[in-house]
């Protein structure tokens, strides 16, 4: 019986310890000066948007994920205790002060005071140690006096002490008070009932009091001491591996179960909820300071500690620890290995070991210097270092050779016994005999460092060199030489930069710059693996690589790192955005991740290790809102419109009130100025923003680590402002919107636009009027200057006609004068003829008168008688009549017609009477004497009944 309980026993203290964590959770330390406050915090807060806020000895302080502000009390006291609610309001307990804490219009706090709530003799109240809300009341604590209040500040009871309130502690929605005289009391129905044998806790100062999963409380006192309280009874609770504790501050229940303890000298305690350790920081472990006066778990399951000067954030939600100097482990990683109960690690200034048996961290003597790899064979743990091959035995590094620069081992498969050392020039072989390790010599056929070295199932030596290319190594049977045979870029690899070889699930695999390979027998030519190259990217590149028992295989790439878990089909699933934590940490000499045992590995860090554990915390932390902090008109100075801190605050001022417009700016003062934060705690420098002004934009531009953004001499209209947040583990937070109208300059206003509108048609009008009136003008000008040149070509035509006419009328005057000439020259030959004629009768008359030759006088009678019928038939009339109508016109035909009754004679009569002949000369061309003439004369005037006081030959020209 006895055997039985001391092996549970050794069972159960082995447990404890084995739920120790190793190495340090990621750790940010506040200072004083960097959130410019007092040194003492004694209470943390955080609101829906991440917002936390800290009680401080100056005031309330307030971090964004970017920067901190202070607001303090009007009477400048210490604040106590905090409650941050879900509507923008801080509840506070403070010294001669309680109420809360609300965002003005401009997003600054104020505090509103309910002390004037309470009777006037409590008015005067001293220090208010905690605040609580119990369903909807809130109750402020004393020493002397507990206040409850309503929601809206309505003051509900008053609850005395009988001694002094000691302590003040809620858990599971129960408030219990420390009395110094009652022991403990528990808060019912707005009334203080005292707990059933509690009274030991009278005297006895409970730093907190928490509900096990039994329902017995677990009440922690300030001397370490913790009790379980039931009803019947209480007991000191003493689990197996239960720290002792001394001066405890404070005990939080965490969201895993887990117990957080505060301590004034010894820094952080966190147990399981068996009562073991977990883990333990003080200011030798990890911590700038050791005293916790106060601890707060955030949404993300970080924890923040208030200490008595600074602020401590903890990421104990993260599945990594760091192994660095914070834990004692000095220099570089290069290489981890679990050895039996213990762990190894080798930095490039010396091996330490870690003992699961207490976490104690020691220096492996003979270590010193770079250390590359640390290799299990069989039951030994081997050292490739600088200065050759060791073997550590007893917390010893033990020299196993001369050889010096050795980078790794590899036991050969058909030889176990056998073990190939890969060194900066070529490969060395070491045997074990017995329990020792002898070096035979150094194998001939290749000088090449040698730093990664497989072996696959034919038995073949893989080896990669960096900047080279890959070798396949073949050894002689008696394990002298060797024959290599180099393959490069023209055998199927991408390059001949950066390959490396590695064993993967039994099969030796290549990483190169451009994916992974396999190694093909038959073509002797290098191809894609078809397994493990579909998780990765085309041109990713692998720098270490490890595969652990249950066949999860760890990596480290350039820009990512993560595993592949492996899945009950045989497939992968690919998990790296958690691990984007780590990168900036990782050793960039020679990367390299080391196997500890199944789901657990190291990762080599600039500064010692990180220690991951895939069954630890593998969630995702929850992603953070992006904010708008803070918007500024920046023209002239900057000038501070509203601080967006608080949930919708700027909405609410600037979104309601201009029904949906938002802020209006002023055309001339139209410079505005963003701040933007993540509340994402730890990640001041790796969070990423995007932002994008509608309006303005077309899209997000790219991420950048910027916190603001100003725009400038913005024209007028409607725009928007967006916002977006992507932190480290590549989560996109919503957008978050600030939305502005900037109105147009005076002489762009509607008003002005409608001024123009009038003012242009007024001016067109005018205008029109005056080019229409100088339009008048010069069409006038044109008609006159038309007219002219028309009355001009008018007159040049008139002129044209008239000299046309004078040209015609010269013309027919000259035809006129012609056929006149004709005429008077037919006329005059008619005269001529007949005067001839008359004068020729008158001669033969005168021959025949006297002669006296009868003979001679008949054939003289006969030759007048022959001119007397000539002139009567004479055709020289019809050719003087067509003379005559040419120049008369058609006179004689009018004349005819007008007198019918005329004769021949009488026409030839009026004929020559209108060419004005004297009488003389119509007796000759009509052969009449002159008295005949008279006579014809005469004859015609009857004819043509003129009186006699008209002319005769005025008719006959008028005529």
């Amino acid at each position: 019986m006895n055997k039985t309980i001391l092996f549970l026993a050794i069972y159960l203290v082995s447990s404890a310890i084995q739920a120790q964590q190793i190495g340090l959770p990621f750790s940010k330390f506040y200072s004083s000066k960097e959130y410019n406050g007092g040194i003492q915090n004694y209470a943390i807060g955080q609101d829906p948007n991440g917002l936390l806020y800290v009680a401080n000895n100056f005031g309330l302080l307030e971090y964004d994920g970017t920067s901190w502000a202070r607001y303090s009390l009007p009477n400048s006291t210490k604040i106590r205790d905090i409650l941050v609610e879900n509507n923008g309001r801080i509840y506070i307990a403070a010294q001669g002060q309680f109420g809360y804490f609300r965002p003005n219009e401009f997003g600054h706090l104020e505090f509103i005071s309910w002390v004037t709530q309470l009777p006037l003799k409590y008015q005067n109240v001293e220090e208010v140690w905690k605040v609580f809300k119990i369903h909807q009341n809130y109750i402020f604590c004393s020493f002397k006096s507990i206040f409850i209040f309503d929601e809206k500040g309505n003051l509900k009871n008053i609850i005395d002490s009988e001694g002094n309130f000691e302590s003040f502690h809620l858990t599971n929605n129960q408030l219990y008070i420390q009395d110094s005289k009652q022991g403990l009391l528990r808060i019912e129905k707005n009334e203080a009932l005292p707990l059933p044998n509690s009274q030991i806790f009278s005297s006895n100062m409970i730093s907190g009091i928490l509900e096990s999963s039994s329902g017995e409380l677990q009440i922690f006192t300030e001397k370490g001491e913790v009790y379980l309280l039931s009803p019947q009874s209480y007991r000191l609770w003493t689990p197996v591996g239960l720290p002792k504790l001394n001066k405890v501050n404070k005990a939080l229940r965490l969201k895993n179960g887990n117990i957080a303890i505060g301590t004034q000298f010894d820094g952080l305690y966190i147990l399981n909820e068996n009562g073991s350790l977990d883990l333990h920081m003080n200011l030798e472990k990890g911590l700038q300071n050791s005293t916790v006066i106060s601890i707060f778990e955030d949404r993300s399951g970080n924890l923040w500690l208030g200490h008595n000067n600074g602020i401590s954030l903890l990421e104990l939600n993260l599945p990594f620890r760091v192994l660095g100097p914070k834990s004692g482990i000095l220099g570089t990683g290069y290489s981890g290995r679990q050895f039996q109960d213990d762990i190894y690690l080798g930095t490039n200034i010396q091996v330490s070991k870690i003992s699961k048996n207490n976490l104690e961290i020691t220096k492996v003597a003979n270590s010193e210097g770079q250390s590359y790899h640390l290799g299990l064979i069989e039951n030994d743990i081997l050292l490739a270092h600088n200065e050759g091959a060791f073997i550590i035995k007893n917390n010893i590094a033990q020299n196993i050779s001369e050889l010096k620069g050795v980078w790794s081992f590899l036991p050969l498969k058909e030889n176990p016994n056998l073990i190939l050392a890969g060194t900066y020039m070529g490969l060395g072989l070491f045997e074990k005999i017995k329990n020792r390790y002898v070096f035979l010599r150094k194998i001939k056929g290749f000088d090449e460092s040698s730093r990664l070295i497989q072996q696959d199932e034919d038995g073949n030596i893989w080896m990669s060199h960096g900047y080279k290319g890959i070798y396949k190594l073949n050894l002689s049977p008696d394990f002298k030489e060797v024959n290599s045979k180099f393959y490069g870029n023209k055998d199927g690899l991408p390059t001949n930069l950066l390959n490396s070889v590695w064993k993967i699930g039994g099969r030796v695999v290549f990483t190169t710059e451009y994916g992974i390979y396999i190694y093909n027998p038959e073509t002797d030519r290098f191809e894609k693996d078809p397994i493990l190259a579909p998780y990765f990217e085309e041109d990713f590149l692998i720098t270490s690589l490890v595969e652990d028992p249950v066949g999860n295989i760890f990596y480290i790439g350039v820009n990512e790192v993560g595993v592949l878990e492996k899945q009950v089909d045989g497939s992968y699933v690919k998990n790296h955005q958690l691990f984007n934590k780590i990168i900036p940490f990782l050793n960039d000499d020679l990367q390299n991740v080391s196997l500890l045992r199944s789901n657990e590995v190291l990762f080599a860090a600039n500064e010692g290790f990180i220690w991951y554990r895939m069954d630890y915390n593998k969630s995702m932390p929850p992603s953070y809102p992006a904010l708008i902090t803070a918007v500024y008109l920046t023209k002239p100075t900057d000038s501070l419109l509203a601080l967006g801190k608080n949930p919708e605050l700027i909405d609410q001022k600037f979104g309601l009130e201009t029904k949906g417009q938002g802020l209006i700016l002023p055309y001339h003062q139209a410079d505005i100025r963003f701040e933007f934060t993540n509340t994402i705690p730890n990640n001041e420098s790796t969070t990423q923003f995007r932002f994008w002004l509608e309006g303005l934009e077309n899209e997000f531009g790219d991420w950048t680590n910027r916190r603001d953004k100003a725009y400038t001499n913005l024209r007028e209209g409607s725009y928007t402002f967006h916002v977006q947040s992507k932190d480290i583990y590549g989560q996109i937070s919503d957008p978050k919107t600030f939305t502005f109208t900037v109105l147009p300059p005076w002489y762009r206003s509607s008003l002005a636009w409608v001024f123009y509108v009038f003012g242009t048609v007024i001016l067109l009008a005018i205008l029109f009027k005056r080019i229409d009136k100088k339009y008048q003008k010069k069409t006038k000008e044109i008609t006159i200057k038309q007219q002219k040149e028309l009355d001009k070509k008018s007159s040049d035509l008139e002129n044209s006609q008239k000299e046309l006419e004078k040209l015609k009328t010269e013309k027919l005057e000259a035809e006129i004068q012609s056929k006149n000439k004709e005429l008077a020259s037919s006329t005059m030959h008619l005269l001529n003829k007949n005067g001839f004629i008359d004068q020729t009768k008158s001669h033969l008359a005168q021959i025949i008168k006297k002669s006296k030759n009868q003979e001679v006088k008949n054939e003289l009678q006969k030759v007048i008688h022959s001119i007397d019928k000539n002139i009567a038939e004479d055709n020289d009339w019809e050719q003087f009549e067509i003379h005559f109508d040419q120049v008369h016109g058609d006179f004689m035909d009018r004349f005819k017609k007008a007198h019918p009754n005329l004769s021949p004679q009488e026409i030839k009569l009026t004929a020559y009477l209108r060419m004005n002949l004297s009488t003389k000369e119509i007796a000759y061309l009509m052969n009449i004497s002159a008295r005949g003439v008279e006579i014809s004369r005469y004859r015609l005037r009857k004819k043509l009944q003129l009186e006699r006081s008209e002319n005769l030959q005025e008719f006959i020209l008028k005529f």
